[in-house]
Order: C-alpha cells, then sequence, then structure tokens
C-alpha cells in the first residue's frame, strides 16, 4: 500500500481529481491506492484520472468512486457532450495507457454516472444524449468508463461497475487481462453502454463474473489487430445483447472458450455478427455447458449484420463447436454468406424446447453424437442422450457490490 484516502463529505470540486492523481503519480509500481470511506462520507467525485503501470487502485468496501457529469472535464476537441459524425470527442474516465501491470481492485463501486443530468446542457443526460444522437442519425460523444489501451498485464477484481455514459470497459491492443469476479450494472435501456470489449487484444480471461447492461454484456472485437485466446469462464449475463464476436472481425478472431454460463434475459446469447464491410476469419470458438432462458435468440451466428453493407470484406465462420447447450424458446440464427463461405460448427447436445425455431442460409451444420433438439433443417436427428443440464444452482441473482 502507497496511500489511503479517506472520503470527505465536504471535498470541494476538482480536489477528489488532483488528489487521486497526485497519489496515483506518487505510488511505486507493485503498489496500491486504497479508497475508504470515513463515517457517512463514501464518495470520490473525480473527473478523468490516468493509471500508472504497476499501480492499482483499490475501491474498498462501501466507497464509491464517480465520474463527474462535467462533460468539460473529459473534452477533447471541443466535441464531448454533444452530437457529431465521429464520436470521439471525450477521454475516458479511467485510462490504462501504455501500461505494464495493475489495475482495479476492491468491492466498492466506479460509478459512471449516465444517468446524471450534464451541466450546461438543459437537463439533459449521458444517457438521453446518445438516444438522441440515435433519433438523429449522428454519433454521441460520451465518455467510456474505462479505456485500456497498448497495455499487458492488467487485473481487475471484484470491483463493481456501474452506470456508464458509454462502454465500461473497452480494450485496444492488450496482452494479457483478467476480469475476476466483476460485477457489471447499467439498465438495459441505456444505450452502447457495453460491458467488456476485448479488442486487438490477446490472454484475455473473464471468470465468475456479472454482467446486466444495455447492449454487449461483452464483444470480442478484431478492427485494429487480431484477438485471439479469449476465455470466459463461470458467468452470469442478464440484461444485454450476449457474448458477441464482432461486429469488426476483419483482423481475425481465434481460440475462444466459453464456458459454464449462463444467460437469462438477454436479446441475444451466443452470437457472431458482422458483414462485408469488417469481415474476417473466425475460428476456433467453443461454447460449452451453456444454459439460456428467456432469451430471443439463444444462437445467432450473423455474415450479414448490416444490410446495407458494401465491400469486400466477407466474413468467414468456422471451426465452432456448441457441446451442451440448454434452452428453452427463441430463434436459432445461423446465416453464412454464400455457397463458397458457409458457416461450419458442430452441434453436440443442443437441446431448447420444441417451440424454438431454427434459421439457417448457407450452414454447414454437423450433429455430434449427442444429438441436437429441434433438429436444423435438412439434417438427420442423431439420438437424444436426454437429461437436463441446467440445475437451479445455474441461476444465480446479481451480487450486490461487497458481496462474496
Amino acid at each position: 500500500m502507497c496511500a489511503t484516502l479517506a472520503a470527505a463529505p465536504d471535498a470541494m470540486p476538482g480536489s477528489d481529481t488532483r488528489r487521486l492523481q497526485a497519489a496515483i503519480d506518487h505510488c511505486r509500481a507493485g503498489a496500491a491506492v486504497r479508497l475508504v470511506p470515513a463515517g457517512a462520507a463514501r464518495r470520490f467525485e473525480s473527473g478523468p484520472l490516468l493509471m500508472k503501470s504497476g499501480v492499482t487502485l483499490w475501491v474498498d468496501t462501501g466507497a464509491v468512486l464517480a465520474a463527474t457529469p462535467d462533460a468539460a472535464a473529459y473534452d477533447l476537441n471541443g466535441e464531448c457532450g454533444r452530437i457529431d459524425a465521429k464520436g470521439k470527442g471525450c477521454r475516458p474516465f479511467l485510462s490504462f495507457l501504455g501500461t505494464h501491470g495493475g489495475g482495479l481492485v476492491g468491492d466498492g463501486v466506479v460509478e459512471g454516472r449516465g444517468e446524471a443530468a450534464i451541466p450546461g446542457h438543459g437537463g439533459e443526460t449521458w444517457w438521453q444524449l446518445a438516444r438522441r444522437a440515435q433519433r438523429e442519425g449522428g454519433k454521441q460523444n460520451n465518455p467510456r468508463l474505462i479505456e485500456i489501451d497498448d497495455a499487458r498485464d492488467i487485473t481487475f477484481y471484484r470491483i463493481t461497475l456501474r452506470n456508464a455514459a458509454n462502454f465500461h470497459v473497452a480494450m485496444n491492443h492488450v496482452e494479457g487481462a483478467t476480469f475476476w469476479g466483476v460485477r457489471i450494472d447499467t439498465p438495459a435501456d441505456a444505450r452502447n453502454t457495453d460491458g467488456i470489449d476485448p479488442g486487438a487484444a490477446q490472454d484475455v480471461t473473464i471468470a465468475r463474473s456479472f454482467i446486466h447492461t444495455g447492449d454487449d454484456n461483452i464483444a470480442i472485437k478484431a478492427g485494429k489487430g487480431p484477438t485471439r485466446h479469449v476465455s470466459i469462464l463461470d458467468s452470469h449475463f442478464f440484461a444485454g445483447h450476449g457474448v458477441s464476436i464482432g461486429s469488426e472481425t476483419n483482423a481475425g478472431v481465434s481460440d475462444v472458450l466459453v464456458r459454464r454460463v449462463s444467460f437469462e434475459g438477454t436479446s441475444s446469447g451466443l452470437r457472431i455478427k458482422s458483414d462485408t464491410s469488417r469481415g474476417g476469419l473466425v475460428r476456433g470458438i467453443v461454447y460449452e455447458d451453456v444454459c439460456l432462458r428467456g432469451v430471443k435468440r439463444p444462437i445467432e451466428f450473423d455474415t450479414r449484420y448490416d444490410r446495407k453493407a458494401v465491400g469486400l470484406s466477407i466474413p468467414v465462420y468456422r471451426d465452432i463447436v456448441l457441446r451442451n447447450i440448454e434452452g428453452d424458446g427463441g430463434t436459432l440464427i445461423v446465416r453464412g454468406h454464400d455457397t463458397g463461405h458457409p458457416i461450419e460448427a458442430l452441434l453436440d447436445g443442443v437441446r431448447f424446447d420444441p417451440v424454438a425455431v431454427w434459421q439457417t442460409e448457407f450452414a454447414a451444420l454437423t450433429i455430434g453424437p449427442n444429438g441436437a433438439v429441434p433438429v436444423p433443417p435438412g439434417l438427420v436427428a442423431a439420438p437424444d442422450t436426454g437429461g437436463s443440464r441446467c440445475p437451479a444452482s445455474r441461476w444465480e441473482p446479481m451480487p450486490s457490490p461487497g458481496a462474496p
């Protein structure tokens, strides 16, 4: 430990930003800056913070690190808090830029305050700005909660991330990142609030985590470089768009394992999405021991994500394994690009209620020894071995911050 900072009940605006950044800057590698409550005072309100290599930010039980809603604090080019054609006008709340080691831990909360009114904007909140941008056909300039760029060996442990104004965690060019026991909790109608997005990343593990959000629970991207060796284990997903690969896959996604996870009430479950404007090779994807209920599209592999997309980057999905996947109803979509670029997948112990419906096109599907129910069109049924693999214990509720 290099510093312990206590919450101040009457902190002056901006004072928490200054003392937090000073503590981070003066902390030695391998040590932590610890934030603790002090009596009834629990809250640190801060502008953007830049993390340092090897330094861990420890938000202790009961403490809340809250992002200021002031757009000026994040502004890069005069556009933060506005709508334009690019949406790149804000710096993030927490930046891990070029860092080696360190991370974010503790049983406290990092609060993005997406529901807060932006000062000087007539009472409009960050989330309302995002919806207005959608209606007007522009891009909202909202700050991401956390960005990890050109970094390696980053650890997030037991922290709660809540109410981001934009993505919760975005990664680019990252080698080695672990998210263990992380809770992300943001309303289902908060637009563009992805949970964890590994992009151009490798050796990423997301385990024992809970994500409830307004966009992709997890989105694995490969727009600025390949993404590979990603494991998503023993985790639970609630509101959101599921565990997605894409939509940028042009640099290639490979060697992804999704094992022992549950989806409850997400719009999609196991999802691969791309199109000819940003398609690439997706291969070596294994989904295993997955439970889904109340999911509209439990399986959604689509090479025509944007029907209006134009380009020559044809998405190719192959070497996909679905083993011991169980759900209730919903639409099961496997839509390849054309006869020369079908989606290749093995279904081995894929069980849904008879009301579930397959929609397949340009799909090269194979049924393994444990069968598929219902059987996709054009295939012969393999014997159903029966038996549920989704006991009641698999449906865990979202824990409160600080809960074991």
